[in-house]
């Protein structure tokens, strides 16, 4: 799928607040924990609990969100299909950083070990 204009400026606007639940329920309905769901998306973007819980409570956009935030070194490493679209693919920098967030979680509710997800290399 070809990710238009409109479609990243909806992503741009959503607010953070509103997407942390539904990752959280998501995981748990899995059997994972909110602190495994915290530690990907700190591996992500740098933010701790404390850091994700104002973010969540000053109601910031994704926009914001990762404006604000310190991407890790190896997100580049973030590969594959989330909502139809191939993230590799994404043009548009905010939408394949938000789609990274997604993936992650995904890899999260689907069981993957956590070595995996936080793309550790192999010494």
């Amino acid at each position: 799928m070809k990710v238009t204009p409109e479609h990243n400026e909806r992503v741009a606007k959503i607010i953070f607040g509103s997407v942390y639940p539904h990752y959280l329920s998501r995981v748990e309905k899995n059997g994972r924990t909110r602190e495994e769901l915290d530690q990907v998306l700190e591996w992500l973007t740098g933010f701790d609990r404390t850091t994700l819980q104002k973010l969540i409570k000053d109601k910031v956009t994704i926009e914001t969100f990762f404006e604000k935030a310190t991407l890790h070194p190896n997100a580049h490493m973030i590969k594959g299909v989330i909502c139809g679209y191939r993230i590799e693919e994404i043009d548009n920098e905010l939408t394949r950083q938000a789609r990274y967030m997604d993936k992650l979680v995904d890899e999260l509710a689907k069981g993957r070990k956590m070595e995996k997800i936080l793309r550790v290399e192999k010494k």
